[in-house]
Order: C-alpha cells, then sequence, then structure tokens
C-alpha cells in the first residue's frame, strides 16, 4: 500500500501518465490515481502528428505502426475543393484507438515501477497530502491532470480563466478501408468532420460543431462524397461525446501543485493539439520539479501553448464562413507552398513568426483568388 511518494498525479489518462513517466525519469517515485479503469477512453480524432510521435519517444514510448496505421499528410476538402500536403522530412503520423495508445503508455509505466491506483476517486488535496476517502498519501508534488472540468483545479483555486470558447465532438468508428493516406478534415457551414486511417479496415470519424444536439447521422448528410464511402459500412463503435473548448488559465501552478493536459487549458480538437501538448509539458515539468522551480513551468507552460493557439484562431476563423472557406481553399490551391508551410508550422518545424508572413501572402491571394 503506497503512504507516501515524491510525485502524486491525480488522473490516469495520457498526460497524467506521461507526467509520471516522465517525473520517473528524473528520478522521483511517482504515483498514479484514477477513479477509472484502464485502459481510459476519450472520444478524439485518435491521430498522433508527427511531433507528437517524436515526444512519446523522448518519453521512452515506440508507437508501432502496425498497432494503427500511418498516414502521410492532411488534407482539407470543402465545397468540392480540396488541398493537401505531406508531412515535412518524410515524417508520418499514426492513426490509432484511444485505448490502444492508453495501454502502450501504461505498459512503459509498468516498466519504469510507477504506482497506480486505478479505481481509486481523489476526493480532497492538502499542503503535501492527497486524501482517497479514508486513506492519506503524503506528497511532495501534486499534479493535476484530471481533465477540462479538473477538481484539483478548483482545489488549488487556479479556476480563473482568461478565456473560454467551447464546442461539442462526437466520434465514431467504421470498418471500411482507407481511402487516403491523408487524414482528412471536411469543411462545413458550421461543423467540421474529421476522418482518421487508424487500421487497414477501419476509419475514425469524428464530428466537432457548436450544436450540442447534431450528431453525426444527420451531420454525415450535408458531407455527401464522405457519406457514399461510409454507406454500407459496419459501425465498428458507439458514438462517443465530449465538450471541447479553447480555455486558457491565467495560472497552472500554486505552491506544490501543478496542472497538466486538459485540467491546465486546452485548444480546440479542430488543431489535432491536446496529446502532444501534453507530452510536451510533461517533459518540461517533470524538469521543473527536479530543479523545484514551478515559475519556470508557468512560462515554459505559456510558450509551448503558443502554437496551438494561434493555429486554433486561425483554423476557427474559417467556422460558419463558407464564403471564406472557399476563397481559402481557392487561394491555398494556387499556393500549395502555403499550406505545405502551414502545416510546416502546424507540427513545430516552422516558427510561428512564419504565420505572420504567410498570413499576409495569404490575405493578398484571397482578395485575387
Amino acid at each position: 500500500m503506497v503512504n507516501s511518494t515524491d510525485v502524486f498525479v491525480i488522473g490516469g489518462g495520457p498526460a497524467g501518465m506521461a507526467v509520471a513517466i516522465a517525473a520517473r525519469q528524473q528520478g522521483f517515485r511517482a504515483t498514479v490515481a484514477d477513479g477509472a479503469q484502464m485502459p481510459v477512453d476519450k472520444p478524439c480524432g485518435e491521430g498522433l502528428m508527427p511531433d507528437g510521435l517524436a515526444a512519446l519517444e523522448k518519453l521512452g514510448i515506440s508507437v508501432d505502426a502496425e498497432k494503427g496505421y500511418q498516414f502521410q499528410g492532411i488534407r482539407f476538402l470543402s465545397s468540392g475543393l480540396a488541398v493537401d500536403a505531406a508531412f515535412p522530412r518524410r515524417t508520418s503520423g499514426i492513426g490509432l484507438r484511444r485505448t490502444v495508445l492508453h495501454r502502450l503508455i501504461a505498459e512503459r509505466a509498468s516498466t519504469l515501477g510507477i504506482d497506480f491506483l486505478w479505481q481509486t476517486p481523489v476526493t480532497g488535496i492538502s499542503e503535501n497530502e492527497v486524501h482517497l476517502g479514508n486513506r492519506t498519501v503524503r506528497a511532495q508534488w501534486i499534479i493535476g491532470a484530471d481533465g477540462g472540468s479538473s477538481r484539483v483545479r478548483r482545489w488549488a483555486k487556479l479556476d480563473s480563466f482568461q478565456k473560454r470558447d467551447c464546442r461539442y465532438a462526437f466520434r465514431q468508428h467504421y470498418r471500411v478501408a482507407p481511402w487516403t493516406d491523408r487524414m482528412e478534415l471536411c469543411w462545413g457551414r458550421h461543423e467540421q468532420i474529421y476522418v482518421t486511417p487508424i487500421a487497414k479496415d477501419e476509419v475514425c470519424v469524428a464530428l466537432i460543431s457548436r450544436n450540442p444536439k447534431l450528431r453525426l447521422t444527420e451531420a454525415l448528410q450535408r458531407f455527401p462524397e464522405l457519406k457514399s464511402r461510409l454507406d454500407g459500412a459496419d459501425v465498428s463503435s458507439v458514438e462517443k461525446g465530449a465538450l471541447t473548448a479553447t480555455c486558457k488559465l491565467k495560472r497552472v501552478s500554486r505552491g506544490n501543485i501543478a496542472l497538466i493536459g486538459d485540467a491546465s487549458g486546452t485548444v480546440d480538437a479542430i488543431t489535432g493539439e491536446g496529446l502532444c501538448l501534453s507530452f510536451s509539458q510533461a517533459m518540461v515539468l517533470a524538469e521543473c520539479l527536479r530543479s523545484g522551480d514551478l515559475a519556470r513551468y508557468e512560462r515554459e507552460h505559456r510558450r509551448l501553448a503558443l502554437r496551438p493557439f494561434l493555429m486554433t484562431r486561425l483554423m476557427l476563423t474559417l467556422d460558419g464562413r463558407p464564403w471564406l472557406q472557399r476563397r481559402t481553399l481557392q487561394a491555398l490551391q494556387k499556393r500549395p507552398d502555403i499550406f505545405r508551410r502551414l502545416l510546416e508550422l502546424h507540427v513545430g518545424v516552422l516558427s510561428p513568426l512564419h504565420l505572420a508572413v504567410d498570413g499576409l501572402t495569404l490575405g493578398w491571394g484571397l482578395l485575387t483568388a
């Protein structure tokens, strides 16, 4: 039975296990508690970008392509128009079930000797203590990785938002062979649908919109080409939904408590950045725990979030503006190099400074498209 630990992580999703692994790599004892049971599932697009895979490698986790499906780039589709680009430097992404990813991370955590307390809800925290009902575990550091509705954030009085903008996401799987080596993002008037290949005979389809009542079956009627590809395919999972939000906190640490992943602020799922951002935060946070400098974590957390927030604002500008979607795709068709550089920015190869230059070029393209 665990009575004390160096780092106590509340939340056993990918973000929580990632920070536990990173802390262990820094020499800390680590414990993870979660009220759920393994594996933890969550509705998402299930695509890991090249930078996300690179971050996992630093945590000692290799994702075998055979466990999912490799995709080579991104394609945007809207009103009969299409633009796409391959990932830079001959890299690739991998689509795989969220539960498969969770097991892979958990296996790595287990080999490092991290203690897991599954089906163990945390009922409160106090200075250097985590309360598990009638039990108490002492901890030098307490990490909140318990999602967008984080109780740790509330207990630590860190739930002060600078910005919050919510949408709704629903995900389902279909038994059909992928028809492309791209992750596809289909733009509608007021919604987007992601299609990610996750196996040689299966795709993940995720809907995002501002309408909490809109479901995939209804939304697919607005995307006839995609609907025709899925017609007759067996549905291989139940539809799951979740809130997706762009949320910035004023602070992500207080005393010996720090937040990570969705508990520390989120970017809209339209960017597909959530997991990669969590893995990067995990490595930085573990370094800051080692040095005892959470002020540095505050700075680094803001720096890591800058690119995803810029990409989110750029992409959400198109949401609900079909005329702008069409003009943008027309401009990108004329200047495919801009779309390629935007993808390079998206996966961290280019600096956000390039966004200003490409924004001016794209703006001129919109005027002349």
